[in-house]
């Protein structure tokens, strides 16, 4: 059989989005910390990022993170976080860290990932999923408009606390 390359799945590769566990850390922690080093808002952190992943891992309340993978590896990643919306009157998803391997891009795989996403929602019953998308990335925002995904009237602010002003 002639060689697929990198960034192709085989065919006949089963994949699956599943609930990440605690075994899949380094493989996502991999995922987000090579995400962060691509945002001008985030510094890529391994140490960090694990923490992160690790809380949310630990904790099914506060959210779960879904893997898309084949037998041999993770292909990618979305993180959820649950929180309640008072202008929802219910839970609502905070969509973060939508994230495919490099070798693997462009094939389905974000997509398959956001699918998930919005039926879990759906069956849980969640009101609203909000995510950011990246401001200087019209193919980011392309590809979340495609899935159903709208502008806010409402802008992202911050401040942060404890960390570097």
């Amino acid at each position: 059989m002639p060689d697929s390359g990198p960034g192709v799945v085989p065919p006949g590769t089963a994949l699956r989005v599943e609930a990440a566990t605690i075994e899949d850390l380094p493989a996502l922690t991999a995922l987000v910390t090579e995400l962060m080093g691509q945002q001008p808002d985030f510094t890529a952190d391994e140490e960090v990022q694990e923490k992160g992943l690790r809380l949310i891992l630990e904790e099914p309340s506060r959210g779960r993170i879904f893997v898309l993978r084949n037998d041999e590896r993770i292909i990618g990643m979305v993180n959820l976080l649950f929180t309640i919306s008072t202008a929802m009157g219910g839970f609502v998803i905070l969509m973060e860290d939508v994230v495919v391997h490099p070798d693997h891009r462009g094939q389905g795989f974000g997509s398959m990932l956001v699918n998930h996403v919005i039926e879990f929602a759906g069956m849980k019953g969640f009101k609203r999923i909000t995510l950011l998308a990246d401001k200087l990335s019209s193919q980011s925002q392309t590809f979340f408009k495609n899935h159903g995904f709208e502008f806010s009237h409402l802008i992202p602010m911050r401040r942060i606390i404890g960390g570097n002003e």
